[in-house]
């Protein structure tokens, strides 16, 4: 039988439904992801054998034996005339299955993406690790690459991606980018960031944090002059701290804890939440930056004052997200529920709420 479904077209339903991923799953239609939600492309339900061989169709050979030992994939994938995904080849009950995530080929600019000013600032620092946190589907990789882009444009330097896959692709402006991609250019995120020192990098991009040897490379690179920017997923600032020492066993600990106490220099977190109206999702953020009270939290490993110092800590270019969630709330771009469903404390939002001059008492 004729394979009623070809993956280009798929691709570009997605695109042009302004999805955010495309899911190849057998015994269900294709689906997609709009503003959060799933969507059938159709209502006839793939086999086994058809999603088995539409994803193996794309793979080189190289991949679909790193497949067939690992049985997981992640990948990146350009169609012309469409644009570029990112891809993960994974089995769910024995089957092959896919999710493709749409990478748009114009990197949007930093100040478009809801973030604060103080990104900039923390854009501007020289050495020290920033870390980019939240969940899958959280914006983290556009944030990192918009960061990226507007450091290029700023410094004349080298830069150094570290991504598996590569995501998306930048020019050269004043800085030199070179991206190496996990599996092809290098064997993996440790072998690239040990040997990235000796390739007279200004700034790092690491594009995950896996393990202990990832973090401490990472953390090393920071420490030796260097700008890095990775990301972890955490849900939030103070954890992703927490994360990254928890990652070690008990005796390499205090060494990770005061090192992070002297190279991190900021800690962003995100979501997307939708918006009221319907029309898309709405960035919510929180920033840490490393001021001397934060430091020294970090050194005696106080993690539960470090929310109360992101709420004192204005001035540094700090805030929480329970701010944000309050202020995209009372002006109307995200609902009562979202608001009280993604706050850290609701009592906080709540103090924010009264002190407002308008929509007083919507949280009783």
């Amino acid at each position: 039988m004729e394979n009623p479904f070809d993956l280009v077209t798929l691709l570009s339903s997605t695109v042009a439904a302004g999805a955010s991923d495309l899911h190849l799953s057998a015994d269900s239609p294709p689906m997609v992801r709009i503003n959060g939600g799933l969507a059938a492309l159709g209502e006839r339900a793939m086999t086994v054998d058809l999603c088995r061989d539409m994803i193996n169709g794309i793979l080189t050979e190289a991949q679909r034996a790193r497949l067939e030992e690992e049985w997981e994939l992640d990948f990146a994938i350009q169609v012309d005339g469409i644009g570029r995904f990112r891809g993960n080849a994974h089995y769910s009950r024995s089957a092959l299955e896919a999710a493709f995530r749409y990478i748009p080929q114009t990197i949007p600019e930093l100040g478009g993406l809801g973030h604060r000013a103080s990104i900039f600032e923390i854009c501007s620092r020289r050495r020290g690790l920033v870390l980019v946190t939240g969940i899958t589907g959280s914006g983290k990789s556009t944030t990192m690459a918009s960061m990226i882009q507007h450091i290029s444009r700023q410094i004349n330097g080298i830069i150094i991606t570290v991504e598996d896959p590569v995501e998306y692709v930048f020019q050269n402006a004043r800085s030199l980018v070179k991206q190496r991609e996990v599996g092809s250019d290098t064997k993996s995120f440790r072998e690239a960031l040990r040997h990235a020192l000796r390739q007279d990098p200004d700034v790092i991009l690491v594009g995950e944090m896996r393990d202990p040897e990832t973090i401490g490379a990472a953390i090393t690179a920071a420490e030796t002059g260097h700008l890095v920017i990775a990301t972890l997923h955490t849900i939030d600032a103070p954890k992703a701290i927490d994360r990254m020492v928890d990652a070690f066993p008990g005796d390499q600990q205090p060494q990770i804890v005061a090192q992070l106490a002297n190279s991190l220099e900021a800690v962003i977190s995100q979501r997307l939440i939708p918006r009221e109206d319907g029309t898309g999702r709405v960035l919510v953020s929180e920033t840490l930056t490393a001021n001397p009270g934060v430091r020294a939290c970090i050194r005696e490993r106080r993690w539960e004052q470090i929310v109360g110092l992101i709420e004192i800590g204005a001035k540094d270019g700090m805030h929480t997200i329970d701010e944000d969630l309050a202020g995209l709330y009372l002006s109307g771009a995200i609902s009562r529920e979202e608001a009280v469903t993604n706050a850290r404390d609701r009592q906080r939002i709540e103090q924010l709420e009264r002190e407002a001059p308008k929509k007083k008492g919507i949280f009783g």
